[in-house]
């Protein structure tokens, strides 16, 4: 099992696109959410790719912590800005997310 902070399994630390055109939220060891494990996950092979037909480049840079508007990868932060780290990258990652979070998935 991964020892550290709760947020390097439990916080959003990405969104990555798949080939299929799905995403999926990884942790900062590019897990899925909550994976607590050192092994190779396969995305694929677990139920967690959705589509989110909102997700524009201009949206993309709003959410990712350098401004990059970068569809294949979303970064929510970076080690420059990592939320445990103050109040002030704390404010900025929840409002990445809150954007995150209005985004609706498609069925």
């Amino acid at each position: 099992m991964l020892k550290g902070e709760l947020r390097q399994t439990h916080f959003p630390y990405c969104l990555d696109r798949l080939e299929d055109g799905s995403y999926v939220l990884l942790n900062r060891s590019y897990k899925p959410i909550g994976f607590i494990t050192g092994e190779w996950v396969n995305y694929e092979e677990h139920p967690i790719g959705m589509r989110l037909p909102g997700l524009t480049e201009e949206l993309a840079a709003e959410l990712d912590a350098r401004g990059r508007a970068n569809l294949d990868r979303i970064y929510f932060y970076n080690d420059g800005c990592v939320p445990t780290d103050g109040n002030e990258n704390m404010q900025a990652y929840l409002a990445r997310l809150a954007k995150l979070m209005a985004l609706r998935i498609a069925d």
